[in-house]
Parts: C-alpha cells; sequence; structure tokens
C-alpha cells in the first residue's frame, strides 16, 4: 500500500498542475498549448513572392489533370511452373494428375492519359502486353479496355474505352522547344497510388544511349516509380510533352532519374496506330556495323562519325539504288549522321515509298544515291 501510495500521490499532483497550466493558457487567450501564436513573419513576404505564384500553378495543373489522367489495371493469366513434388508417380496418383499443372492470376498497375472526347487513352506498351484483360479507372469510374494498336519499338499502345460521357483529353504540347530546367511534372499512379503528383526539371533532352534502338527520351528528376509507366510529363503550361516510360534505378524504385517519349514522337506512332492499329517502319535494307576511330582515319574521314555499311539485303531498296558494302554514310537529305541511331530513326520515320537522298563516302570520295524506302518486312 505504501508504494503504491507513492506512485499515486506524485501523478495526483502532476495531473492538477497540467490542469492549472492548461487553464491558464486557456485564461490567457492562447488556443494551442505549443508554437507561437502569431503567423510566420515570412509569410507576407511568400504570398507577394513568385514561390507562391508558382505554388497556385501547380495546384492549377492537378486540378486541370485529375480527370485526364487514368488509372489503368490489367490481369493476365499464367501457368505456373509445374512442382518437382508431383512428378513422383506415386504421388501424382495420390493428390491427383492434374495437381502439377497449376495457373495464376496476374494484376499488374500502369497509368494513361486521356487523348479524345470519345475515349482513346494512351499508355506504354509494356503496360499492356500479353495482358488478358485491362481496365481504365477516370474519376472513379472504371471501364473496360480494348488494345487498338501497340508498338513495342517505341512502346507505346493505344486503347479505347465507352464512355456515355465526353471525356476531358489533355493539351497536347510541343516536345522539340523542350530545355534543359525546364519544369517538369508527372501524375501517375505509382504503387497503386492513383494521381500522384511530382514536380522536378528536364534534366537532359535527346537521350539517345537508354534505348538500344536509338530513340529519343526526355530525361527528368521528377519522381517517377512502378505505376508511373504511360503517364504524363507536363511542363509547366499545363501541356503534356512526354509520356513517363522507365527510371534507372538499382534498387527498382527512384533514384532521381526517369525518362519519357518525346510527346512528338508519340502522336506520329499514335496516329498510325488508330488508322491501321500498327506501324508501317521504313526500311533500306542494310546492316550497319560500328567502326573505330583508327580505321575511319584509313578511309580517309576525319572521324568515325556516320554508318558503315557492313551488309546489304540482295533485292533490298538498297542495293537498287546503289548501296555497297563498305560505304559510309555521312548525310541523309543533307542532314549529317552521327551514328547508326540517326539512320535507324530517319529511316524508320520516313513514309513508305518516300525517295531519300544519301550521301556516302566510297574510295575517298562523296557519292549521291537516291534510295526509295520500303515497308519493314514482319
Amino acid at each position: 500500500m505504501k508504494s503504491r501510495l507513492k506512485l499515486i500521490i506524485p501523478l495526483a499532483v502532476l495531473t492538477a498542475v497540467l490542469v492549472l497550466n492548461q487553464f491558464s493558457c486557456f485564461k490567457s487567450g492562447d488556443s494551442s498549448l505549443f508554437g507561437d501564436i502569431g503567423q510566420s513573419p515570412l509569410r507576407k513576404d511568400a504570398e507577394s513572392g513568385r514561390a507562391v505564384e508558382i505554388q497556385d500553378t501547380f495546384r492549377k495543373i492537378f486540378s486541370l489533370y485529375k480527370d485526364r489522367v487514368v488509372f489503368i489495371t490489367t490481369e493476365q493469366t499464367v501457368r505456373i511452373q509445374p512442382n518437382p513434388f508431383f512428378d513422383d508417380p506415386f504421388l501424382r496418383e495420390f493428390f491427383g494428375k492434374g495437381r502439377g499443372q497449376q495457373f495464376e492470376k496476374r494484376r499488374g498497375l500502369g497509368t494513361g492519359f486521356v487523348l479524345s472526347e470519345d475515349g482513346y487513352v494512351c499508355t506504354n506498351h509494356h503496360v499492356v502486353a500479353g495482358v488478358d484483360s485491362v481496365t481504365v479507372g477516370i474519376n472513379d469510374k472504371t471501364y473496360r479496355a480494348t488494345v487498338v494498336g501497340s508498338d513495342e519499338r517505341t512502346d507505346i499502345a493505344l486503347l479505347k474505352i465507352h464512355s456515355f460521357q465526353k471525356l476531358k483529353p489533355v493539351y497536347i504540347g510541343d516536345s522539340d522547344r523542350v530545355s534543359v530546367g525546364d519544369w517538369a511534372i508527372a501524375i501517375g499512379n505509382p504503387f497503386g497510388l492513383d494521381r500522384t503528383f511530382t514536380v522536378g526539371v528536364v534534366s537532359a533532352t535527346g537521350r539517345r544511349d537508354v534505348d538500344f534502338m536509338g530513340g529519343s527520351h526526355i530525361q527528368t528528376d521528377a519522381s517517377i516509380n512502378p505505376g508511373n509507366s504511360g503517364g504524363p510529363l507536363i511542363s509547366i503550361y499545363g501541356e503534356v510533352i512526354g509520356i513517363n516510360r522507365m527510371i534507372y534505378s538499382q534498387t527498382g524504385g527512384y533514384m532521381g532519374i526517369g525518362f519519357a517519349i518525346p510527346i512528338n514522337t508519340a502522336r506520329s506512332i499514335l496516329e498510325q496506330l488508330k488508322a491501321h492499329k500498327k506501324i508501317k517502319r521504313g526500311y533500306i535494307g542494310v546492316s550497319i556495323a560500328q567502326i573505330t576511330e583508327e580505321y575511319a582515319r584509313e578511309l580517309g574521314l576525319e572521324n568515325s562519325e556516320g554508318a558503315f555499311v557492313g551488309g546489304v539485303i540482295h533485292g533490298s531498296p538498297a542495293e537498287r539504288g546503289g548501296l555497297m558494302v563498305g560505304d559510309f554514310i555521312v548525310k541523309i537529305n543533307d542532314k549529317r549522321i552521327e551514328s547508326y541511331k540517326d539512320l535507324l530513326k530517319i529511316v524508320g520515320e520516313t513514309p513508305v515509298g518516300q525517295t531519300l537522298k544519301l550521301t556516302v563516302w566510297r574510295q575517298r570520295k562523296t557519292v549521291n544515291l537516291h534510295v526509295r524506302v520500303d515497308e519493314r518486312p514482319e
């Protein structure tokens, strides 16, 4: 009993002190036990400063896009590797012959954005590739979507949903006008957290060393994580300048480096997908080889910038146009070629049937050739 009293009496005293202190605070007019009762002296400075104007712009962009960015859920049935445990004939007979064959449904998450009032939606190819079903969520409403067309090479897919109400399409910007240091805003569904808003800057433009096919990318430090794929990268003007595609990461999560497909590249792909459900790419029929600076000098060139023709396919447009093994392509339509990636990009984006002017270095002389572009074989 004595020990209990020793514990109870101090608690009673402490309680009385707290009550008196609280009463004195309320009596003096203070409504909080912690913090200065006045406003921060910086509030007036901030309200008249540019920082608050930018903050208001961010709020407006989120308000503008909250119903234009969509949440994508996919489902895919996959076969699970049979358990070796059931390979034993006795166990297979005991547990059932079909026990070794198992399937499961896997769920995927991604992001997209509305392209038109009648329900066309853009996302990444890898978000919807090989799946059984696609569901699009817009402002707490869900729709079943069909894949109109999908292009693995550029990682772009076009979806279509059917809504009784007109949808709100995004505003398309001009990715060719994007510069390093511009504001960059990403809205998406990282880890299933829908309509997450992150802000950064454009860290680089024209990144081609992140794609083995030489596709150009916008680099940003706006936070992008798994689930952001297919979502828009937005400028401070509230216009989509890119499609968030991938991140550089050693952990699987955000490390400050993300990449987006320029919207100018995506527009032509999306238009072709809508019209043809596939991409018709240009083709001339050459294989390109890398050469060293030393070998380039032996050929009489100042450097190895260009595309060295290592092979010409029989009957191809290149053969018909007069290209030969050993030619070094230095220009296309008088535009300098820095690497084979430039050649792939220009030829791939050239409409089928159009003729290209190729300037090649052959036997220490410049030769101009004309090659008519065909459609790339399947």
